[in-house]
């Protein structure tokens, strides 16, 4: 992990950098289709997964985010993703967004790649981390930008009956309308069985550093959360409630995952669940942690 672990720290250095040349003026410009927490588990080395997003605002903002825009309201936002895990530490992934709006006509918003830098093994260890870079070609009605860009840390701490997960999102767009936005987010979840997890799950769009807009203008949305499996496919459901009049009064999510067999495996039980599910499948006693603080963190 140490080539890893430098690429991440370099990584980290060009964002400082990004941000430090946006342009001043800027604004929030960018449709959500992908309401999810990344815990820093990736798909096995020669793996092939496949979620698909759904959100759907019973309740949403009647207004663009922009002129032209897709309206929130009684829209349903989705994505199919790909992804393939290269190495212990890095997976690719790959998006096809597209949407329906409230009046029904379906738009397509082109297309996303992404790629995500993990400590190995996330699912076993107590304290774990990661990068992601997402890389946006968007179309008009979702964005103001054509090229967009997400870069979302990864921090989380887990134990066998609980999990707390921060992801602190900055969003950002290229050209004349340039923005960057702080869209942090976090999970705290308890499991209550072997694939069964409830949790409630905050994300916010607070604007650009340095001159937040008023809190009502911010986004800021609670999610009631389960995490479940059906068959051989991993569930994630919630539903959110805005808390301020930048939100989306009501609105739906769910993941659907599943993980195709590795190559030559010959006995593949694993599934890659979305970002959100699975907590460590390593027990950490009481006893292990007096005599060991960081038993679990290796």
């Amino acid at each position: 992990m140490v080539v890893g672990s430098s690429f991440v720290r370099g990584s980290a250095l060009l964002v400082l950098g990004a941000l430090a040349v946006l342009p001043l003026d800027t604004r929030s410009a960018r449709a959500v289709d992908e309401i999810q927490l990344y815990n820093a588990e990736i798909a096995e080395v020669g793996q092939w997964t496949i979620q698909h997003h759904f959100n759907y605002a019973f309740n949403g903002r009647k207004e663009p985010d922009f002129p032209g825009g897709l309206v929130p309201n009684h829209a349903l936002n989705a994505t199919p993703e790909f992804a393939y895990g290269l190495t212990d530490w890095f997976e690719l992934g790959w998006y096809v967004p597209w949407a329906v709006d409230g009046n029904g006509r379906f738009l397509s918003n082109a297309f996303k790649f992404r790629t995500l830098f993990v400590t190995p093994d996330a699912a076993k260890k107590n304290f774990f981390y990661g990068l992601n870079f997402e890389y946006d070609y968007t179309a008009p009605r979702f964005s103001q930008t054509r090229f967009a860009m997400e870069i979302r840390p990864i921090i989380g701490w887990r134990n066998p009956q609980w999990e707390f997960i921060i992801n602190p999102i900055f969003d950002l767009g290229f050209g004349t309308l340039g923005d960057v936005n702080f869209v942090p987010a976090a999970r705290l979840a308890r499991k209550l069985g072997e694939d069964l997890f409830l949790g409630v799950e905050y994300y916010s769009d607070l604007g650009r550093p340095g001159s937040f807009p008023s809190f009502e203008q911010q986004a800021h949305q609670l999610f009631a959360v389960v995490d479940f499996k059906v068959g051989v496919v991993d569930v994630d459901f919630g539903i959110g409630y805005g808390l301020t009049e930048g939100s989306d009064r009501w609105i739906a999510k769910t993941i659907l995952t599943y993980a195709f067999p590795v190559a030559g495996k010959q006995d593949d039980k694993t599934m890659k669940t979305p970002p959100t599910m699975k907590s460590t499948s390593r027990q950490t006693s009481a006893t292990q942690l007096a005599s060991d603080p960081f038993y679990g963190m290796r």
